[in-house]
């Protein structure tokens, strides 16, 4: 009987050109996110699934597509098989915005290889890993093997603006025992990934006349029509910050993860708005008048923890920080900071898949057939849409190809890296689903 994964590789070697030119294909149809850039021709995420779709048809998948935002529709896959065998390859078709079009050397939608590159916004963030998840799939298909679990392709929008199209997904239940999110990974395994919360603080202070500021940071006696001190919920804050960055420091040196960076448990004050009154938005109402104490203050923070926390267990932490940071002042004990979690509805659970899970090993033992040397395995330090599915219980792993200029300029992805990509992934669709 034939080795099916020597069958299997033998396709891909057969026919390269696959894989490199689905990834043109889907480079040269631009799928900018709308939430960061909106314009004539930009926002193509449709055509993009509508290829995908095709793609998947033609492979034997039963498809299905439905917009988690009107216009941008995600696209799900199945190949019948056992649930006890089920396994999701995963990437989102979505990419940044070109930025300085001056910068580029190449057309940003050209899709052209150059030197064993192949350039465009998108190529490696992660059209080329949506490409290698399908390549695979075709070329088990075209071997003549026929999987015993049940093999799932999910391309979905949204995951540079915080995942929304996969949290739909998972939200409408279409989960397995396993997923490959094809990132690039640059011939790292990363069965890891830190949890993410975006958590807003307001500040309560008093507002005032700034011309009565003497009145309030002077010691002034207490005689009958004084006028009522404002607090300025600015200076408040700042002695908040500076708490807050002994806290993070205090993290991030006590905090242990091995397949981590030490200190990635960082908290990152990202927006900061100060002014008087609050609005429908929880924002200040006015925020250009210096001459008026603010009395609102409102920070939003990118809080990241590690794979082996939990979100309960670093609210709860965060919560009792803001709580006796606020006993140290009396108007603040009276008035104590609000805390506001999932801010903009975006919140990143811990992915944290043991080394010695069969997906994982799997993953690495092919790729060291193909290189000659193990993989690096360790943690991802960003957030990807592997959170929504590790926290749905999905046994989920990142594992992609190489390149650079994600998120900059002349991004590319590296061709070999990429074909390299099709042939691990679909040796670990094989260990994983299994062959009838």
């Amino acid at each position: 009987m034939t080795d099916p994964l020597a069958s299997v590789w033998a396709a891909i070697d057969a026919d390269p050109d696959y894989v490199t030119t689905l990834t043109q294909e889907l480079v040269r149809i631009p799928s900018v996110n709308p939430k960061f850039e909106q314009g004539e021709g930009l926002n193509r995420e449709a055509d993009v699934q509508s290829l995908i779709d095709s793609r998947l048809t033609e492979i034997g998948f039963a498809t299905e597509s439905f917009e988690t935002f009107p216009g941008r529709p995600n696209v799900i896959g199945n190949m019948a098989g056992s649930e006890d065998r089920s396994m999701i390859l995963c990437g989102h078709i979505d990419v940044v915005p070109v930025g300085n079009r001056g910068n580029w050397k190449v057309d940003p939608f050209g899709a052209e290889i150059i030197d064993g590159k192949l350039y465009g916004r998108g190529a490696v963030d992660m059209k080329s890993g949506v490409a290698a998840c399908i390549a695979a799939a075709h070329f088990i298909k075209k071997a003549g093997i026929t999987l015993e679990g049940r093999l799932s392709l999910h391309s979905v929008i949204d995951e540079e603006a915080g995942g929304f199209g996969a949290m739909d997904v998972v939200a409408r239940g279409h989960l397995a025992k396993s997923a490959i999110i094809a990132e690039p990974t640059w011939g790292m395994v990363q069965p890891a990934e830190g949890g993410l919360e975006w958590v807003r603080v307001t500040i309560i202070g008093r507002s005032g006349h700034a011309g009565m500021r003497y009145n309030d940071i002077f010691p002034q006696p207490h005689v009958p029509g004084r006028v009522t001190p404002a607090i300025n919920a600015i200076e408040l804050a700042n002695r908040f910050l500076s708490a807050l960055r002994d806290f993070e420091a205090n993290r991030c040196r006590n905090n242990y993860h091995p397949l981590c960076p030490p200190g990635l448990s960082t908290i990152n004050p990202g927006v900061i708005h100060g002014g008087v009154g609050i609005g429908a938005d929880g924002l200040p109402l006015i925020r250009s008048n210096p001459a008026m104490t603010p009395d609102r203050v409102v920070i939003d923070l990118d809080y990241k923890f590690l794979p082996n926390e939990t979100s309960a267990e670093i609210r709860k932490e965060f919560e009792d920080f803001v709580h006796h940071f606020a006993q140290t002042d009396p108007w603040m004990r009276d008035n104590p900071p609000t805390v506001q979690w999932e801010l903009g509805g975006l919140h990143f659970a811990p992915m944290d898949t043991p080394i010695d899970h069969p997906l994982v090993q799997s993953l690495i033992a092919h790729h060291t057939g193909l290189e000659g040397v193990a993989p690096k395995v360790r943690g991802f330090d960003a957030v990807t849409d592997a959170a929504h599915y590790a926290g749905k219980g999905v046994q989920s792993v990142i594992y992609g190809p190489s390149g650079d200029g994600f998120h900059g300029d002349n991004e590319y992805v590296d061709v070999a890296s990429l074909l390299r990509a099709t042939k691990v992934i679909a040796a670990a669709v094989l260990d994983t689903c299994g062959v009838k």
